[in-house]
């Protein structure tokens, strides 16, 4: 672990202690821990999380919503050893999400990790997605898979994380919440749920805005959500979601460098201003799943539609546009998309225990018209100018795959292959600069095979193997070297994933969960060269990533409860290239995550409070590992709730204050930034104070 700052070391050894505290002393709640949930991410079925051969946690809604603010999915998805998910003080860029090292290179969004929202992508073909679309209000849990069974999700290396919204049941209801906190931060929310003539509705609507914690980071974000739940026959379920997101004029900071870092955190680069950087998104998307079943048997469909609009102002000078081949400095492009999805899911008695099969199709395809224009008039900047780039950029994706589990008494064997065939297609239609017009194809077979053994009821073995890749995203394929252009060279990653592990019982209210893995990558990518504001991409070398997950959950008397999870990991480049020596770290990577947890709750009161530590250890900001690393923190936070009901009234109140002993610190970073602007400030002590009041018809 690293050497975290002194003054916060009893802040991190109380968690510690608290956490492992009812091992040694035994337990007896009053509200026993659910600490063997049912999960379908990896299994595609309902299947217990204990018996399944592979690294997976749920985050439950209690956790996702009690005492959060519930806009950014850090704020529950820190709990989840293996992940790093950063809130990078940057609402233009979206939340930062690592999964075993993989997706920590991302400038904006989320690559290297699927992301499904009640089994809709929110992943595009490419692999680029944005967690801000998952809707956080209504979240019922988030199931979070890593490792090798990962591939049967197919373009992906790191792992996949999927949101459930709850389904409308019972008697209406009616929600509102507001809360506000530092740095102008508010958010209001309206809700409606319940159900009727046997359909479930629930439908959600929230406006979030905050002027930033650093200068020019101001955002306002408005999203919808709705969700209608019926069953046509006594067989069937039919669910139709809709989501929309819509952020405006949202500002971009970008990142520091050191030397401005220390001289003023909050500050934004002067860039920033300059060109006053900012983007825009519409995001509206449309979904259907429908299940049929026929004995033990059943039918899965799914298909999806969805149009997302971006138009986004970068800080790029005037003089750098001058190359022919430059794109402009402001993107603009609307994309369509939308897929479909279908499976058979067979369940057999087969040699002394069950034999459950998985036949899929999935069929994935987004459609860009993107432009580029100059970010200046004459001498004014920040404006849209000449136009510099017109195309139209396809990406289609058809993936069929094959599963089967077969579990007796002791043993749970689970086997899968998937096969990607995956398309870009470029179209362009600005030819004063040539013509960069073509097309590339990536074809890989990601097979997958696990173990698992019963040693007793209360422990678990497993050991599970996988192939994954990675396709390059349409923002890597974008530009070639200094010469601009497409760069249709790029190969996808290739990797093998290893993985052991042990899952225990110990007693009825403590759970350990304890991950072993290694990953080796061929053709990694890594950046190429960043210049005139735009970064390429290369297949640069073999990598090495090697580490420990553990978890514990447990529950004691008086309503106590604690929680911790710790992450190890080794992520080297194991072949130098390059400047790049044999044995450098991976940017963007901590080697070293804690974050631990002491709670108590009295449910005859309503009252509630935990108090929280999160660490890590340093990040290295770029290949060479020559420039400042982010050094490693440890922050301590603390929450505070209460509930009453009276009659058919339910009031909710919370208050939260994070980074408690008010820490400066790199809560991100920028790998490979042209200008070395590597580094994302987090806030100093804040503090969010919310309320809610919900009415049952």
């Amino acid at each position: 672990m690293p050497a975290f700052r002194p003054a916060l070391q009893p802040a991190v050894l109380l968690s510690i202690a608290a956490a492992l505290a009812p091992v040694a002393y035994g337990a007896d709640i009053d509200t026993a821990m659910l600490l063997d949930p049912v999960v379908v991410t990896g299994s595609r079925i309902g299947h217990s999380s204990f018996d399944l051969p592979a690294a997976i946690d749920v985050v439950s809604g209690e956790r996702i919503t009690e005492g959060q603010a519930r806009v950014n999915a850090s704020e529950a998805l820190v709990a989840v050893p293996g992940l790093v998910v950063q809130n990078r003080q940057n609402y233009a860029q979206d939340l930062q999400i690592s999964s075993r090292g993989f997706g920590a290179r991302s400038a904006f969004g989320v690559r290297g990790v699927r992301l499904l929202a009640d089994g809709i992508p929110a992943t595009m073909p490419d692999g680029q997605g944005q967690a801000a679309t998952f809707n956080l209000d209504m979240a019922e849990r988030i199931e979070v898979l890593r490792g090798p069974f990962s591939a049967i999700y197919g373009n992906h290396a790191g792992g996949v994380i999927q949101l459930f919204t709850r389904d409308g049941r019972g008697p209406p209801a009616i929600e509102s919440g507001v809360l506000a906190g530092s740095d102008g931060a508010w958010k209001s929310d309206l809700n409606a749920e319940g159900e009727r003539n046997g359909i479930g509705y629930l439908l959600d609507a929230s406006r979030f805005h905050t002027d930033g914690y650093r200068h020019h980071s101001a955002a306002t974000r408005d999203q919808d959500f709705a969700k209608l739940t019926t069953r046509p026959d006594a067989d069937s379920r039919l669910v139709l979601t809709a989501n929309g997101l819509r952020q405006h004029d949202t500002q971009d900071p970008l990142g520091l460098t050191w030397s401005a870092f220390e001289a003023n955190p909050r500050a934004a680069d002067a860039a920033a201003v300059t060109f006053n950087t900012r983007k825009s998104i519409d995001h509206l998307q449309g979904g259907a799943f429908y299940e049929r079943r026929f004995g033990d048997d059943r039918l899965q469909l799914t298909a999806y539609t969805g149009k997302r609009q971006v138009i986004q102002y970068q800080a790029i000078p005037p003089s750098a546009q001058i190359n022919a081949k430059s794109s402009g400095a402001v993107v603009d492009f609307d994309r369509d998309f939308g897929g479909l999805g279908a499976r058979w899911i067979g369940v057999r008695q087969v040699a002394g225990g069950s034999l459950t099969t998985t036949v899929g199709l999935d069929y994935d395809r987004s459609q860009d018209d993107r432009r580029g224009y100059e970010n200046f008039i004459g001498t004014q900047l920040g404006v849209q100018g000449a136009l510099r780039r017109s195309e139209q950029d396809t990406v289609t994706s058809v993936d069929p795959y094959l599963q089967a589990e077969w579990k007796s008494e002791r043993w749970v064997l689970t086997a899968g292959v998937r096969h990607t065939d995956l398309m870009a297609d470029v179209a362009d239609k600005y030819l004063g600069n040539g013509n960069d017009s073509g097309s590339v194809t990536y074809r890989r077979t990601t097979p997958v095979l696990a173990l698992l053994y019963k040693l007793t009821p209360n422990l678990n073995l497993y050991t599970s193997a996988a192939r994954g890749f990675e396709t390059p995203t349409l923002n890597e394929l974008f530009y070639s070297g200094t010469a601009g252009g497409f760069n249709f060279r790029l190969d996808p990653s290739r990797s093998t994933h290893l993985e052991a592990g042990a899952k225990s019982l110990l007693g009825k209210d403590t759970r350990i969960n304890v991950a072993l893995f290694q990953v080796q990558t061929d053709d990694e990518l890594a950046a190429d060269v960043a210049s005139g504001g735009r970064t390429s991409y290369k297949n640069a070398s073999r990598t090495l990533r090697q580490g420990i997950e553990f978890s514990l959950e447990t529950a004691w008397q008086g309503g106590f409860s604690g929680r911790l999870a710790l992450s190890g990991l080794r992520a080297v480049y194991d072949q130098g290239f390059g400047t790049v020596a044999a044995g450098n770290t991976l940017p963007g990577v901590p080697n070293a995550t804690l974050y631990g947890e002491l709670a108590w709750s009295n449910a005859p009161s309503g009252l509630s409070a935990a108090v929280e530590t999160i660490a890590n250890s340093k990040v290295f900001v770029e290949d060479s590992n020559t420039q400042r690393a982010a050094p490693g923190y440890a922050i301590a936070n603390a929450r505070a709730g209460a509930e009453q009901r009276f009659g058919a009234w339910k009031v909710k109140e919370f208050v939260r204050v994070n980074n408690l002993l008010d820490r400066t610190y790199i809560g991100s970073v920028i790998v490979a930034d042209a200008n070395r602007r590597y580094y994302e400030p987090a806030p100093g002590r804040n503090w969010l104070l919310g309320a809610s009041i919900q009415y049952v018809f």
